[in-house]
């Protein structure tokens, strides 16, 4: 079975007790406005940390938590007014039917400066330091306004959007020209102030997440809107994020400014001063990721998450981890008082667990996801061997040992997997010091491709040695069925080889934004088209692969840099997201795909929003795209 990537709030790492400071915190200090930061790299579970906080503050009905995901908005025009909308749609969820409420989110949306819309209508950048649109813009959003819902909420009605924007513009012409930033900052907290008084709320707590995985404007206009808010009472901030990412675009953001002031550097005392309270998600040590491992091949086995008998184990687990470094309370005696008899696969997890914790630790550097990955890719290969009919010859301990080298080691897997490919096991006999040279339990065998005399050259042979004593023994085990079913990272055939740089671009530019947007145009124009077709295949199977198409799939962002480089894939592309199931696509297939649907091509991708403007499937989709064909014209290049 393979584990979801998503957050949780079941707490297999014991991230409980960070969750509860934070709760604590912030109720210990619920009039004043407070920001804190929850540091980590990716995959270290500060996700599902903000997960546990939601869950604490789920029965308090004067308490308001919203979670904002930059992440997901990285395709759409003003992260800074979409941060403002979705806090003040869920305040009029939350107090839908309080009058004077929505009278005044109606003047704190009208305070935002509607840059979202002015962007759409005029072209115009506006932020709290340019100063009031110009008349042009006005005059766009008196005509166009009443087709426009920014964020199409069940609470957001359109009638509560008539109301703000019919009144926008009156609005611009009564503010004072003169009127300075700080001004205006300062009547949108007493405005916003003001309404969290009305909405009859004691505590509004916002739960930034994936802020280190959006690209650095947006990640700073996310930061800028946080900041309108540190002087509002009874606001809370919780934001999760990898310091030294949002660190990168602060100085990509800055970039004139000085590289450090003081024992800090600018890009870090930026964050200081807008996190007041900083969290560092701990990495795992050894004891750690030998109860996460467990659990996890646990559950991998079929086990129900939510059964007695999971439980139990899980039990087991909390009381170890309260105090990891003694390294004791979950084995089997431990787990066996609460559970009897054990079952077969918590016992092979344990065992298993047993023998690979210490390399994965070092390997995968504490790192939660990272594990979970390991264990998912396990899965993955057991049941494409029970699919081709071959399960009984793959066995748990083998290829969990097997892929410590694939994954950390790879010349060493590569090695391995040729030798195999040579019906034969003699580089594992020779790095076991376990059997005779050139034998098996088949009896002689032909030599590989690798010599004991070569090995030993080997930059890492003593990693190889170290790895080569977790048990089970490999030598005289025929490989061919484990090499077989890792094919899909990395083969031991030539032709297979030979794909390794378009496999490593396809992941490239199916990672996190950051990575995408440091690929070079050159690199992707030098493609030649066949290598380029690949990449785009690529691509879209990791697009078909994402389970929930409502959020903008990552693979999305590096399919559009592909296609903005490539002219021959923009057809394809547009046919492609033609074929994209409408009722179950969200409003990101509309915009962010940039020189990817420009030239002659325009037309076609014009046409494809034409009909779903049209559709009844998805109303969402349907809404976003009718203000795009309203608003945008295609260019010609």
């Amino acid at each position: 079975m393979i584990i979801a990537d998503n957050e949780t709030a079941v707490d297999y790492l014991y991230y409980e007790t960070v969750a509860k400071t934070v709760v604590t915190l912030i109720k210990a200090n619920s009039g004043e406005p407070l920001t804190i930061g929850l540091h980590g790299d990716w995959g270290a579970g500060k996700s599902s940390t903000l997960l546990m906080v939601e869950t604490a503050f789920g029965g308090d009905d004067r308490t308001l938590c919203v979670r904002f995901n930059g992440w997901l908005f990285e395709g759409y025009d003003d992260a800074k007014a979409v941060l403002i909308e979705t806090i003040v749609a869920e305040l009029l969820k939350k107090r839908s039917g309080i009058t004077k409420v929505a009278d005044k989110a109606a003047e704190v949306l009208k305070s935002v400066n509607w840059f979202k819309v002015a962007r759409t209508v005029g072209g115009a950048a506006l932020s709290f330091a340019t100063g009031l649109p110009n008349q042009d813009i006005i005059r766009g959003i008196s005509s166009v306004a009443q087709g426009v819902i920014a964020n199409p909420s069940a609470a957001l009605t359109g009638e509560m959007f008539n109301k703000v924007l019919a009144g926008a513009a009156d609005h611009f012409k009564a503010s004072s020209p003169a009127e300075t930033a700080p001004q205006r900052m300062h009547a949108f907290r007493e405005d916003f102030a003001e309404l969290l008084e009305r909405a009859d709320i004691d505590r509004l707590i916002v739960l930034v997440d994936d802020l280190d995985r959006c690209l650095p404007t947006t990640a700073i206009a996310t930061l800028e809107a946080i900041r309108l808010f540190l002087f509002v009472p009874n606001a809370a901030f919780v934001i999760a994020a990898d310091e030294g990412m949002i660190e990168y675009a602060v100085r990509n953001h800055f970039p004139d400014l000085p590289a450090s002031t003081g024992p800090n550097s600018y890009a870090r005392s930026y964050l200081e001063k807008l996190i007041q309270v900083p969290f560092r998600m701990p990495a795992l040590g050894s004891a750690e990721t030998k109860v996460y491992l467990t659990l996890l091949l646990y559950l991998s086995s079929g086990v129900d998450p939510s059964s007695d008998e999971f439980g139990k184990v899980l039990e087991v687990a909390r009381e170890s981890l309260k105090r990891p470094w003694l390294g004791t309370g979950f084995d089997r005696a431990a787990i066996g008082k609460q559970l009897k008899p054990l079952p077969s696969e918590l016992d092979a997890a344990l065992q298993v667990a047993a023998e690979i914790t210490p390399i994965l630790t070092e390997g995968a550097r504490g790192n939660p996801r990272q594990i979970k990955r390991f264990v998912n890719t396990m899965a993955l290969r057991v049941a494409i061997a029970e699919e081709r009919g071959f399960q009984d010859e793959i066995k748990q301990a083998v290829l969990a040992k097997l892929m410590l080298a694939e994954r950390f080691a790879p010349e060493v897997f590569d090695a391995i997997a040729l030798d195999a490919a040579a019906e034969g096991s003699n580089i594992m006999a020779e790095l076991e010091g376990g059997g005779e040279k050139g034998t098996s339990k088949k009896g002689p065998v032909k030599k590989g491709a690798i010599t004991e005399s070569s090995m030993e050259t080997w930059p890492n042979i003593e990693w190889a040695r170290r790895w080569a004593k977790i048990q089970p023994s490999l030598a005289g085990i025929d490989l061919r069925p484990y090499v077989f079913v890792s094919r899909d990272r990395r083969a031991a055939f030539t032709a297979s080889l030979i794909l390794g740089p378009l496999e490593d671009l396809i992941e490239r530019l199916s990672s996190v934004s950051l990575t995408i947007a440091q690929v070079p145009k050159a690199e992707l124009g030098a493609l030649s088209p066949s290598d380029a077709e690949r990449v785009f295949q690529g691509l879209i199977s990791k697009i078909d692969a994402v389970p929930d198409l409502e959020a903008r799939p990552v693979a999305a962002e590096g399919l559009a840099a592909l296609c903005g480089t490539r002219v021959e894939l923009r057809e394809p592309l547009i046919g492609y997201l033609g074929r994209l199931p409408v009722s179950k696509i969200g409003p990101w297939v509309v915009n962010g795909w940039g020189a990817a649907v420009e030239g002659t091509h325009a037309a076609s991708f014009a046409n494809l929003i034409k009909q779903w403007s049209e559709q009844d499937q998805n109303k969402n989709l349907r809404t976003i795209a009718a203000m795009q064909r309203k608003t945008a014209k295609p260019r010609a290049r």
